[in-house]
């Protein structure tokens, strides 16, 4: 068979195949997602005004791309565990310096690039400054069906916590809540936080999606982009391009992990006991120190039952 004959009809079933996206029964799940999305927004950014948030200062040198250590902590006081890498590139097991975090220390940004629709033609490198970047989530609602208008799932003003891009707009009055009002916006968000990650997984099983897996980009659509932006072998003859696989929830919704003091462990966690201490995505372990039951599904890293550092076995 002369396979000339057959571009062709390749041709018009690419271009056929736009005509069965949006697919409408999957729109109220992205309309539920961006929902539960300004409530986690919303949540986390009045629960950390009432819990302090810590955040590595040291700044990282590896594969030639600086970057500020992503080692985040939920306490007043930061813990003495040695495992910043510090500035120098060969550095390890060093410990951390902490200053005041925000809020994209709990929801880590992942951004993508803007399309028009699903299957436009594949972004190059020369195109990669002519669309705007927009958070991964958003942009996989909209090609979902969702509307970029719609001000009730997209915020754009000061009356919200959050806008479209994700920054968070300062709430007041969070020191007057009671101890019962923050445990009630815990329970909302860590609800919203599950429902959130959730829904995501629904899109991802009908919508593709792409990540490097080499760096953190996101690419929403059938095929990644051109753009040769890809931090880690960016001096290889192949010069920074990607190398795409099929992209996961925690590509497009990062749990970040963070140390979690229990109530048997010492004030301030010591390097000594890091085998003991357990660990908790930041929303979750942020939402505990409100007084919410974590779900049972976190038990296993949480090592709530656990025994302290100091516990002696008879043999």
């Amino acid at each position: 068979m002369d396979t000339r004959m057959l571009r062709p009809m390749i041709r018009e079933r690419i271009q056929r195949r736009a005509n069965d996206y949006p697919i409408k029964a999957m729109t109220p799940v992205a309309e539920e997602i961006l929902r539960n999305r300004n409530l986690l927004f919303h949540g986390v950014s009045t629960l950390f005004k009432a819990f302090p948030i810590l955040a590595c200062k040291i700044l990282v040198i590896a594969n030639l791309n600086p970057k500020f250590c992503p080692e985040v902590y939920i306490g007043k006081e930061g813990h003495l565990i040695q495992t910043c890498r510090g500035y120098k590139r060969r550095a390890k097991n060093l410990v951390h310096q902490w200053t005041v975090g925000g809020l994209n220390d709990i929801l880590v940004p992942v951004e993508a690039f803007h399309l028009r629709h699903m299957f436009q033609d594949v972004v190059k490198h020369h195109e990669r400054f002519d669309l705007d970047r927009v958070p991964a989530v958003v942009e996989l609602c909209w090609q979902a069906g969702t509307s970029p208008n719609d001000k009730d799932l997209n915020p754009t003003t000061i009356t919200t916590t959050t806008n479209v891009d994700g920054n968070s707009i300062a709430s007041d009055g969070v020191e007057s809540l009671s101890t019962e009002e923050l445990q009630s916006v815990a329970k909302r968000t860590l609800d919203a936080w599950e429902a959130f990650r959730s829904g995501v997984q629904k899109l991802l099983l009908v919508y593709p999606a792409k990540v490097c897996k080499h760096c953190s980009e996101v690419h929403i659509g059938p095929s990644g982009h051109l753009a040769r932006n890809c931090g880690m072998f960016k001096f290889e003859s192949w010069r920074g391009t990607h190398f795409w696989q099929k992209a996961k929830v925690d590509d497009l919704v990062p749990q970040k992990i963070v140390w979690r003091r229990r109530p048997q462990d010492p004030p301030v966690l010591l390097n000594e006991g890091r085998d003991f201490y357990g660990h908790a995505p930041a929303v979750v372990d942020l939402c505990t120190k409100a007084g919410v039951v974590a779900p049972v599904k976190y038990n296993c890293v949480m090592k709530i039952k656990g025994l302290p550092r100091h516990a002696q076995f008879n043999v």
